[in-house]
This record gives structure tokens, sequence and C-alpha cells, in this order.
């Protein structure tokens, strides 16, 4: 399955190797819903297991990655997606495939302020609206003193 998921995507992968635990391709940023939904569609792809993100200031080219843990349950087979993108630019939601990135991509935004564009209600799940900032990105100050929210 593998070797013809590398075919059916060879024109939409930055990178692909093998890992201890699943295989990785790393995509283009502008083709993850076509990845994706092949992914669904013709390879069994049904499960989101994961959606989350990685702030490397300073270390890679691109400064975050967004990574999908997807699990095809029928031949218990995994695979991980990442697309790499810089401060400012938006990835595309995926809730049109998985229903379940819904939160997960809420959280993701909460925490490191990664936009994912056509989401249906994209707004902070965790923190409060006036929240300063997005705590897991790597220049959030930590000792920011941040106001509690008033009661409603």
């Amino acid at each position: 399955m593998l070797k013809e998921i590398q075919e059916k995507l060879k024109n939409f992968i930055l990178e692909y190797r093998e890992n201890i635990d699943m295989p990785v391709v790393i995509v283009k940023r502008e083709h993850l819903l076509d990845v994706i939904k092949i992914l669904y569609e013709d390879f069994n792809f049904k499960m989101l297991c994961d959606l989350t993100a990685v702030d490397w200031l300073n270390k890679k080219e691109k400064r975050f990655e967004v990574i999908y843990h997807l699990r095809n349950l029928d031949e218990n087979k995994r695979i991980r997606i990442k697309i790499q993108l810089d401060e400012n630019e938006e990835v595309d939601s995926i809730t049109s495939i998985y229903k379940g990135a819904n939160w997960l991509e809420r959280e993701v935004y909460d925490m490191f302020g990664i936009r994912f564009r056509n989401h249906p209600n994209l707004e902070r799940i965790l923190l409060w609206n006036d929240f300063p900032g997005h705590p897991l990105r790597k220049d959030f100050f930590i000792r920011t003193e941040v106001p509690l929210p008033e009661n409603e």
C-alpha cells in the first residue's frame, strides 16, 4: 500500500520517509486537501487520530509544521502527514473530510495562532477571547501577566 500511496501522491509530496512507527509524508501546503481526500477515499484512512503543530522558531526554513496522524483501521496502517508554513500563511481546514478536525484545528489556532481557511467556527477553544497571544509559540513570553477574564 505504501508504494501505491507514494505513486498516487508523487505530485504533491515534498518529502517521504519511513519512520519506526509510521511513514511520514511532507506535503505542499496548497495540496493538503487533495492529499487528505485521496488518503480518505482511495486508501481508506477514515480515522483522524490527531492533529497538532510544532513551532520551529529559528530552527527550520518554515516556522510551523501542522501534523496529521491518520489511520486505516481495516489494514491497521498509520501515516503522518506534515505541512510547513510561515507565520502569516493559512492552511486549509480538513473539517469537510473529518468532522473531528473541528476542535483540533481550533486548539491549534488557540495555542499557536495558525489559521485554518474555511473552518466553520475558528475561534478560541481553551482560552478566553481576550487572552494575549498564543502560549505554545516559542516567542510567547512565559512570564507575561495575563489578566483573568471577567465573570459573565
